[in-house]
């Protein structure tokens, strides 16, 4: 019997006095001399100090005011002489309540040897652990008021949000895996009117901020002039109201798809080729229809007017073109401090690595990125052209 020791976990709750909570503790019960010991259990950042017992080890009585009334109250602790009644093991059981030296403890559950014990000594069958947990308290939610219209809904959602006014936070990773992606539309107007049809306009989607800009080429004999016809923004969904928008994103921009913005409706005509690559790569943001659309309506590049091209301003060549190129070229490399001919030499050397004297225009493309260099298809069609004249 030295080693038998029943285990109950109990609970005392305090939370009806100012600062009080709820702390778990552990009796063991001692059945080798009937002697009892309470244990609190710690918990992480508890606040408390790691004191591993709260009573030590000794006969609790179980009514400790009633005691009769010849004791010797000089006295510091008490005899069996004056003490009736302890603990013994039939008072200790699941789902009661035990005061111990002034503090009730609720007994909710025990150990595998206790429960043994039990259906053995006393016939008890049932073991079912009792809920401690509080209830969750639903704390009020601040109410977010209605967007008033000044600025953006994102800034002033901030203000709402934060005692100090503070910039919306930015989706960095998207910023910096979308910086130089755009999907370009060719649009027309949905208007009755037939001069609104003749225009046709540039739609650039920019993948970083989900943010639209939209261009008019200019026209000849048309009386419009062409220019800027929406600065760079987030464009709202028609029906969605100001506290809840619904912004545009580019599984809503495909063949024949209108798009409404700010009351003006535009009918999606064609696409730059780098939107059918971009929804070949993600998959998941188009339905297969509209990629099938879009393989469909690009397949047949003849007749068809690239929304790249569109801003174009083709300008015929004049035979001091070259030298006024190569002129430019190097002031770009000379403000870019690169003076050095042997450091071009191995800018150079890097793609020509079986030293042949030649590199194709897809590495001289990679070379002028790298060097912030003008990328303009005519003007690197013209440089390769006359470089070969010089071979």
């Amino acid at each position: 019997m030295d080693n038998k020791v029943l285990r109950f976990y109990a609970v005392w709750d305090d939370q009806n006095q100012m600062f009080g909570e709820k702390r778990q503790f552990i009796i063991q019960y001692y059945l080798v001399n009937d002697t009892l010991e309470v244990r609190e259990v710690h918990k992480a950042n508890d606040g408390r100090d790691p004191f591993p017992i709260l009573i030590t080890r000794h006969k609790v009585p179980i009514d400790r005011y009633n005691i009769k009334g010849t004791f010797p109250h000089i006295f510091l602790e008490l005899t069996n002489t004056e003490v009736i009644d302890y603990f013994k093991p039939s008072d200790l059981m699941i789902g009661k309540s035990v005061n111990i030296y002034g503090r009730n403890f609720l007994i909710y559950d025990c150990d595998v040897f206790t429960k043994t014990f039990f259906q053995k000594n006393f016939g008890i069958t049932n073991f079912d652990p009792i809920n401690i947990e509080s209830p969750q308290v639903e704390h009020a939610k601040m109410e977010i008021p209605p967007f008033n219209g000044f600025g953006s809904l994102e800034d002033s959602l901030q203000n709402c949000l934060r005692l100090q006014p503070d910039r919306p936070k930015k989706d960095y990773v998207k910023l910096m895996e979308n910086e130089h992606r755009v999907l370009r539309y060719e649009a027309i107007l949905d208007s009755p009117r037939e001069t609104d049809q003749l225009r046709r306009f540039v739609i650039s989607y920019r993948l970083a901020d989900d943010s639209i800009s939209i261009y008019e080429p200019p026209g000849r004999n048309t009386g419009i002039i062409g220019g800027r016809f929406l600065e760079r923004t987030r464009v709202s969904k028609p029906g969605s109201t100001p506290q809840q928008p619904l912004y545009y994103g580019p599984q809503d921009f495909y063949i024949g798809a209108i798009i409404e913005v700010f009351r003006r409706r535009f009918v999606i005509k064609s696409a730059d080729l780098f939107v059918l690559k971009f929804a070949e790569e993600h998959p998941e943001q188009f339905s297969p229809q509209v990629i099938e659309s879009l393989r469909q309506h690009l397949s047949d590049t003849s007749g068809r007017v690239d929304a790249r091209s569109a801003l174009a301003i083709h300008v015929r060549r004049q035979p001091g073109d070259f030298i006024r190129l190569y002129a430019e070229i190097r002031n770009k490399l000379k403000h870019m401090r690169v003076t050095n001919h042997e450091e071009i030499r191995q800018m150079f050397l890097r793609y020509d690595k079986d030293r042949t004297g030649y590199i194709v225009k897809e590495n001289i493309v990679d070379l002028f990125r790298q060097l912030h260099l003008p990328l303009e298809n005519d003007i690197i069609d013209a440089v390769c052209t006359i470089c070969l004249l010089y071979v």
